[in-house]
């Protein structure tokens, strides 16, 4: 095969790929509030919380360590728990996300 004939079947393979993945539809809604964004990063940051601590216990982290990027990860949580709250005008925690929202 030619050289030429490996470029167009690999663009070729490369289009059909690209034509055929569809993007998350939740990632291109302009809807997205900002309650959404919140709730989203409130999860992360829990998620974060419970690896932090799981990798601590298996000794991947110093003592100090653990401490200062759990502190941080509070510190952030509580920013966005009060924030969720403003928006929402009642308590955070009772604040529940459904997953395909």
């Amino acid at each position: 095969m030619t050289a030429a004939a490996v470029c167009i079947l690999l663009t070729t393979g490369l289009l059909a790929f690209l034509w055929r993945v569809r993007p998350d539809p939740a990632d291109l809604a302009p809807h997205r509030s900002q309650l959404d964004r919140l709730l989203e990063r409130r999860d992360t940051i829990y998620e974060n919380l419970r690896d932090l601590r799981f990798e601590y216990r298996a000794g991947k982290f110093s003592e100090e360590d653990y401490e200062r990027t759990r502190q941080a990860l509070e510190r952030e949580a509580a920013m966005v728990l009060a924030e969720i709250e403003r928006l929402t005008q009642s308590p955070a925690s009772v604040t529940t996300r459904q997953k395909g929202r």
